[in-house]
């Protein structure tokens, strides 16, 4: 399988954070942005599909995060109205896991599997 995906954790509370809208955008050799999937979180805060099978190409990628409409539909105030996370797909075989960890006024993200 291969693609990317991305899970995110409000660990404020301990759960997964469902109902959260993300982008995935791949970056042109003239350095313009375009825009190649967007998807909301499930239950479990997992998007599994935000490519169309077999469409996965080398190059540069960013993923942004809706935080600010997250955090406001559970009358929260966050720091951060978006994350963007940018990262580099290497070798398109193989599959790209991008998970989030998110708080109001923290995140963290790594490379998963």
């Amino acid at each position: 399988m291969s693609g990317i995906s991305t899970h995110v954790l409000d660990t404020s509370i301990g759960r997964p954070a469902g109902g959260l809208s993300v982008v995935l955008e791949i970056e042109s050799s003239a350095g313009a942005w375009k825009e190649v999937g967007r998807r909301m979180s499930d239950v479990d805060g997992r998007i599994a599909d935000l490519l169309a099978p077999g469409s996965l190409a080398e190059g540069t990628y960013r993923l942004t995060f809706d935080t600010e409409a997250y955090f406001r539909s559970r009358n929260v105030q966050g720091f951060y109205p978006n994350i963007t996370v940018v990262f580099q797909v290497r070798d398109a075989a193989q599959h790209h896991h991008i998970p989030l960890l998110l708080t109001p006024y923290g995140y963290s993200t790594y490379r998963g599997s």
